[in-house]
């Protein structure tokens, strides 16, 4: 059988979600503990891969499993054989056509900055801190370029390995709590590091150095070279997916 997981954690300790050699990883955490259930080898595919350091609170990854299990055992057996910085939500039985990854029709991920004078203690790993005043408003306006299909080569590494640049931004926005902003993006797919360099354009223009249209200066060279610095991983976080409607999956819940 076919089953499609919840996935939540936090990225800090893991050298990304994909098995490398040497390395801790998630998804050879996730491995380990649902091969544990299962009391045979699972391999899982997963939404979107987040680099080093990256954070999700709700990655959706699906296994095609031998044995029979309720979806209780999943959650607390996986639960029980994985580190304390990853949790599984929730599992559900799904038929053998869902695919985490390309059934996806959309991805969400959200970014936060402390904007204040002094550093970080507790959150230190969780939100990218940035001392200068930023313009909430001209990141705001600067981020409406971007929406649309477009070649988003300029906001893309330059080690990206997708086969076309083009993807469908359908929401961004930018805004302010206190001292913490918050940019939350969504789109039908991302590149390697696309969130990141969008959010490293859109820091450089909140603190006054471009003005919003280099957003779209930036996007029409389709040159990586002409975007800004990469933002950090560690203010990143993979928000959740959206499926076809037959797919009733429980959503991240966040502010």
């Amino acid at each position: 059988m076919r089953i499609a997981l919840g996935i939540e954690y936090a990225g800090d300790k893991f050298s990304g979600w994909q098995i490398q050699h040497g390395v801790p990883t998630v998804q050879a955490c996730v491995e380990s503990a649902l091969s544990i259930v299962a009391n045979h080898p699972v391999t899982v595919n997963c939404a979107g891969r987040t680099d080093r350091g990256v954070h999700a609170l709700m990655q959706v990854i699906h296994a095609d499993v031998n044995v029979e299990r309720t979806m209780r055992s999943w959650i607390f057996g996986g639960n029980t054989n994985l580190p304390n910085e990853i949790s599984i939500l929730w599992a559900q039985a799904v038929d053998d056509q869902f695919h985490a990854r390309f059934s996806a029709q959309k991805r969400y991920y959200r970014y936060l900055i402390l904007n204040r004078y002094t550093r970080p203690a507790v959150s230190s790993h969780k939100i990218t801190w940035v001392y200068k005043a930023l313009d909430v408003d001209l990141m705001q306006m600067a981020g409406q370029y971007l929406l649309g299909t477009h070649d988003f080569s300029s906001y893309r590494a330059v080690a990206c390995q997708a086969k076309s640049p083009i993807r469908t931004v359908t929401d961004l926005t930018v805004r302010r709590q206190q001292d913490k902003i918050i940019i939350d993006i969504a789109a039908n797919g991302f590149l390697h590091h696309m969130v990141r360099n969008i959010v490293g354009i859109l820091i450089t223009i909140g603190s006054g150095e471009q003005a919003p249209i280099w957003a779209k200066t930036v996007l029409d060279a389709r040159d990586r070279t002409q975007g800004g610095v990469t933002a950090p991983a560690h203010g990143l976080y993979f928000c959740g997916v959206d499926y076809p409607s037959s797919y009733q999956f429980p959503k991240a819940i966040i502010d």
